[in-house]
């Protein structure tokens, strides 16, 4: 990961989320490649026990961001839903 986050592949894309108790931010790269994020926009549910949390992340630079309190640690479960170019798809993470 390159940027200390969870890495999966999706379609020939590499998804990073870096989940942190202020900030959820998630970069997009095509082989090794930034993906251009600036009408992009994702959302993202958090599952950390019983609790549900959906955050909607918006393009910052490299990146999709939102910040705020959110409940993430060891074996946390995301899913995002990301949508760049009008075609969406889906990836999921766990939080080790």
């Amino acid at each position: 990961p390159k940027h200390g986050g969870v890495v999966v592949e999706v379609k020939d894309i590499d998804y990073e989320l870096v989940a942190r108790a202020t900030s959820i931010r998630l970069y997009l790269r095509d082989h090794g490649q930034g993906v251009d994020l600036s009408k992009a926009s994702a959302k993202v549910t958090l599952l950390t026990g019983t609790e549900k949390q959906e955050v909607e992340l918006k393009p910052a630079g490299d990146r999709l961001e939102a910040t705020g309190s959110f409940k993430v640690g060891p074996g946390t479960k995301a899913v995002a839903v990301v949508t760049v170019g009008g075609k969406p798809s889906t990836a999921r993470f766990l939080i080790r």
